[in-house]
């Protein structure tokens, strides 16, 4: 038995697990291989429908309406998904291997035998946003740096790279240092899937099944699938798919920053009088809406969209409940309405910087992300700059 295959044996069923890596030829071939020998009664692939009819629809793209995406407050979820599926892409295309190809062979094999299928992956908007409402301030930031730096990584993978990430050693490793540097997330992509791939396999109750999943899975998916048949694990995932609210100190956070600036004013209007309140005010003013216009500007924002970031910026600030990146990725997709060809060249222009300026439904994403960081910063050093004119 290959490293990459777990034959998990339960009373009355036999679940055959292989994983695979992405973007690689061989898992391709190997899943299409098994799936011929073993004819099992259900083959079940690591993939939500969302995500199957987006790989399946060329013009899904077509159907995003970006300004829907911002009011919804989905602009960070769309960004991740599109940095990860384009790090993906991006080693594909080195390899000739299109992103989960082996999840399309595993189902295309499936319908040709006669054999049905099913999805088991949990939607990757939950995984998403369950990652992103777990972490902590510094974790995000984390995160967000890492989706970043990997958007523009120049790092390239050969073919025996690819397929040595399927290998339990390099993937142990992998995990520890996914669990080191940001353990919120790890459990989140990692180990809550397991046991969501697990009771969804478990769901399709045929006596031999065949599932497709990511290599880094297969351990925790045979635990879960023990478990759950010796009756020590409820095959119950729903909490699962549920976004966790908000903590106390979450919604409290969003109030400190504009509590504290606004004291500062008052503060400063009864010691020293209106003329310093009035100079307090516009200092924060300037500092906030200036490095969120500057955001936009180095986004290459319309001039109307400067003009939103400078003036949203400290109505956002005042209101935790709204964004500057709101109001500036609204107006950019609105003045710079998103063609036919952004949606269609999405995928390749996301893999480089000069492709996503070029792109005006990533050029509404960075102007949102950008103005967002950027009123952020002009508030943190606002307030020390306020303190010194209050202490003179």
């Amino acid at each position: 038995m290959k490293d990459t295959h777990v034959t998990v044996n339960l009373p009355g069923r036999e679940v055959i697990l292989i994983g695979t890596a992405h973007v690689s030829r061989e898992s391709i071939e190997e899943v299409a291989g098994v799936i011929r020998e073993e004819k099992p009664d259900q083959v079940c692939v690591e993939l939500d429908a969302g995500r199957y009819d987006s790989m399946a629809q060329k013009d899904s793209w077509e159907k995003l309406d970006v300004a829907k995406v911002f009011r919804e407050g989905k602009g960070f979820l769309l960004m991740a998904n599109l940095v990860l599926s384009s790090f993906q892409r991006r080693m594909g295309a080195e390899l000739g291997v299109k992103p989960g190809e082996e999840m399309k062979i595993a189902i295309n094999t499936a319908t040709e035998l006669g054999i049905p299928y099913t999805f088991c992956d949990r939607q990757i908007q939950t995984t998403l946003s369950r990652a992103w409402a777990r972490c902590g301030f510094w974790s995000k930031s984390k995160l967000l740096a890492s989706l970043v730096s990997s958007a523009f990584t120049t790092e390239k993978l050969s073919e025996t790279e690819i397929e040595n990430l399927k290998n339990r050693s390099e993937l142990d490793g992998m995990m520890s240092e996914l669990a080191d540097y940001l353990p919120t997330v790890k459990e989140t992509l990692i180990d809550e899937r397991d046991r969501y791939l697990a009771a969804k396999i478990w769901a399709g109750g045929t006596s031999r099944q065949v599932a497709v999943v990511g290599a880094g899975h297969l351990m925790g998916i045979k635990s879960h699938l023990e478990r759950i048949s010796a009756g020590e694990e409820n095959a119950d995932v729903s909490e699962l798919d549920k976004i966790p609210p908000p903590s106390l100190f979450s919604k409290i956070a969003g109030w400190i920053i504009p509590a504290i600036i606004v004291a500062i004013i008052v503060l400063g209007f009864f010691r020293a009088g209106a003329g310093v309140s009035l100079s307090m005010l516009l200092h924060w003013v300037l500092w906030n809406g200036s490095l969120a216009a500057l955001g936009t500007l180095i986004a290459l924002g319309h001039p109307l969209s400067i003009l939103v970031s400078f003036v949203g910026a400290p109505v956002a600030t005042i209101n935790p409940f709204i964004g500057v990146g709101l109001f500036s990725g609204i107006t950019e997709a609105t003045m710079r309405k998103p063609r036919v060809a952004d949606a269609e060249t999405i995928s390749d222009d996301v893999s480089s910087l000069k492709g996503i300026y070029r792109n005006r439904i990533t050029k509404a994403l960075l102007v949102f992300f950008l103005s967002s960081v950027g009123g952020m910063v002009g508030n943190f050093i606002a307030i020390p700059s306020l303190a010194g004119l209050l202490g003179k």
